[in-house]
Parts: C-alpha cells; sequence; structure tokens
C-alpha cells in the first residue's frame, strides 16, 4: 500500500524533490493528516478525475493522498458538491510534485521568515514549518472555512505556525519584513505587497497564470528601489487568487465582425510555453479556451473584459473563419503576438522573465531591459 516513502521516492525521481531538508519534511508531516475523508482527486499523470472516500475505499483514498494527485478540498467556494465533482474548484492539497517545485524554488536560508499565501489544507505549511520552525512561518487564508480545518489540521500534528484570515493579495504587513513569500494560489498579476513586505534581496515565489495557455512558475528577487525582478522556472497550473479573478466570458448577441485567417488556430493554442508567455505579454487581459470538434475540427474562444472572439477550424478550408466583437481584435492581436514569437525563433520559456513593481509588471526576454508589450 502506498505510503510517504512510496511519494518521496517517486517525486525524487521525477526531479521535483533533489534537497534532503525537503524529503525529510515530507516524512515528518503525512500527507494523509491533511486529506479529508471525501474529496474530488485530479491525478497528474492524465488519468481521469474522481471522487474518493476513505470510508467506502480506503485504498484509493490512499493511492490518490500518496501518489503526485491534486486533491480538491473545495468547489465553488464551499457551494459545490465534491462527491459529483461539479463545479470549479476553490482550494485545494496541490499536487505534491508542485508543492516540491515551489518549495525547492524559494529555497529559504535557515532563520528566514516566510508568508504563505494560501493556506489550504495546511499541508505545504506543515512543511515549512518543519524546515525553518514553526515560528518562522505566517499563513493567510482568505476563506474562514477552509482556515478552521487547517487550523485542526495542523493542531493535530503539534505545529502552529501564525496563521491569518484575510486576503492574501494584501500580505500580512503586521508580521513584515519577510525574507520570503510563497503563493500557492495562482496570480495574474504578482501584488504589489508582497513586494514590499519582504526585505530586499528575499525571494517571492508564485504561479503567474495570466489566462492564455500554460501557467509558469516563477521567482522574484526583490530589490532595494520597491521592484522585484526573476526569471520563469517552469510550468504550473493552480486556483486563481479569489481577488484576481477575471470576469467570465459572454459570447451571446449581435455586433460579430466577420474575417478570416491562414493561420492554424491549433499552432497557437497547443505552442511551446514561451509563445504564451509572449502572448500574454503582448495582448494584456487576454483569456482563451480551444477544443477539438469533430472530423479534425477546433474552436477557440478569446475573451477579456470587453471584446471577445470566436475562430473556427476546419480541415477542409485553407482559410479559418473568425468572428470579432468589441473595441479590441483580439484574434488579430494573438496572431501578431504568435507571429513575433515565431520570428524571435521561438525561444523556450526559461529565457523569458518577470519584473514587478509599483505600477505593474512587465515581461521581458533575456534581460530586463528587453521588454516584451503591446505594440504602440
Amino acid at each position: 500500500m502506498p505510503g510517504t516513502d512510496n511519494l518521496v521516492d517517486a517525486l525524487t525521481r521525477s526531479g521535483y524533490l533533489t534537497e534532503p531538508r525537503w524529503r525529510d519534511a515530507l516524512r515528518s508531516v503525512p500527507r494523509e493528516k491533511f486529506v479529508p475523508a471525501r474529496a474530488w482527486a485530479v491525478p497528474t499523470d492524465g488519468a481521469p478525475p474522481h471522487p474518493i472516500d476513505r470510508g467506502r475505499a480506503p485504498d484509493a483514498w490512499r493511492a490518490a493522498v500518496y501518489t503526485d494527485t491534486a486533491v480538491v478540498t473545495q468547489l465553488d467556494d464551499g457551494e459545490g458538491d465534491l462527491t459529483l465533482g461539479t463545479g470549479t474548484g476553490t482550494s485545494s492539497a496541490s499536487a505534491p510534485g508542485m508543492v516540491a517545485a515551489f518549495l525547492e524554488l524559494l529555497d529559504p536560508y535557515p532563520g528566514d521568515r516566510v508568508l504563505e499565501i494560501g493556506t489550504g489544507t495546511g499541508w505545504t505549511a506543515a512543511l515549512l514549518s518543519t524546515v525553518l520552525g514553526a515560528d518562522a512561518v505566517t499563513s493567510i487564508e482568505v476563506d474562514e472555512q477552509v482556515a478552521r480545518q487547517a487550523a485542526v489540521n495542523l493542531e493535530r500534528i503539534g505545529l502552529t505556525p501564525t496563521l491569518v484570515t484575510g486576503d492574501g493579495a494584501l500580505g500580512w504587513q503586521s508580521g513584515a519584513l519577510y525574507d520570503g513569500v510563497h503563493a500557492t494560489c495562482g496570480v495574474r498579476e504578482v501584488p504589489m505587497a508582497w513586494v514590499e513586505q519582504t526585505r530586499p534581496g528575499g525571494t517571492v515565489v508564485a504561479p503567474w497564470v495570466p489566462g492564455f495557455g500554460h501557467g509558469h512558475r516563477v521567482r522574484l528577487t526583490v530589490l532595494d528601489d520597491s521592484r522585484a525582478v526573476g526569471r520563469f522556472a517552469g510550468g504550473s497550473t493552480y486556483m486563481l487568487m479569489r481577488a484576481q479573478r477575471p470576469a467570465g466570458p459572454d459570447f451571446d448577441g449581435e455586433g460579430w465582425r466577420e474575417g478570416s485567417t491562414l493561420l492554424d488556430p491549433r499552432r497557437v493554442m497547443r505552442a511551446a510555453p514561451g509563445a504564451h508567455v509572449t502572448v500574454s505579454a503582448m495582448v494584456p487581459g487576454v483569456q482563451a479556451h480551444g477544443a477539438d470538434g469533430e472530423e479534425g475540427a477546433f474552436q477557440v474562444w478569446m475573451w477579456d473584459g470587453s471584446s471577445q472572439a470566436r475562430i473556427a477550424y476546419d480541415p477542409g478550408y485553407a482559410r479559418t473563419g473568425v468572428e470579432q466583437r468589441g473595441p479590441r481584435d483580439l484574434w488579430d492581436e494573438v496572431e501578431r503576438a504568435y507571429l513575433t514569437w515565431a520570428g524571435w525563433g521561438m525561444p523556450g520559456r526559461d529565457r523569458f522573465g518577470l519584473t514587478v513593481t509599483a505600477i505593474g509588471h512587465q515581461v521581458w526576454i533575456d534581460e530586463p531591459d528587453n521588454r516584451v508589450a503591446p505594440p504602440p
């Protein structure tokens, strides 16, 4: 039957877990202490999501706990049914591989003080507390119900980090300054409060999830002039911070402008992560979703707060139909950004980075002065 040692060995083989201190922490803090009896498992190996129930199927429950599986513990801010999996995930025990990857990216020194954004089940706060000491860890959670259960979970194993219920986008000024900020929720923009509450030379790690294609792990170093600068370091997909959830799309109504394109939209939507960093930087605010249709067809929907686009690829036609509405021609902007990336030689994600300042964030390639921005 799988257990902690199996999980540690698997994460080590996969390359997610390389440091002995995090291996020891995972062995000291069994994940099963933080996973509820009934939840919704989302494996990272492509297997279909499914319910888990410790009372009815303990072996299947334990298998989900001790493999690289995300376990959704809340749907629709508590309104969804975990037994059916209907709704949008709003809290979870993140997949152990991503937890290990972000902890190693944070790379705290002994004696560092860390602010965690998004307590969730409390497992990551427990791992940080085991390595740094509970007095060095502050964890903030926006959902009162989730925060209460995390407190119970942590108390059960005798760990007492500082727990705060509040909006993580604001950080926690009362405990500042921190040596590191560790976010367990996706952000479209890194909040400036995290930078301001971290001492110069400190580290902010977060899943950057701008909304187009891939999500990205980012590691920023805080400078002494109210900036934070760093590079992308691999992929990640996390639930968005509640304060940064975008408005949903609206494709009803009229006013569509018809057009066409020679560019196959599949090449854009399935491009390498570097393309999606470029699109997100050059077409700020764009969201997108693509889906296969029948007999090789493919459809894409794009939107922001004011505009929408629908793209319908049919393998029987040389040109692809495009409909756009609103003040922006979103497909045209995305197409231009994708072809710009291709013209640069299709650079990989590791060549891109992010700068965060009081006036916003800026994506760059190779060095911070080489900004990737919308055309003038």
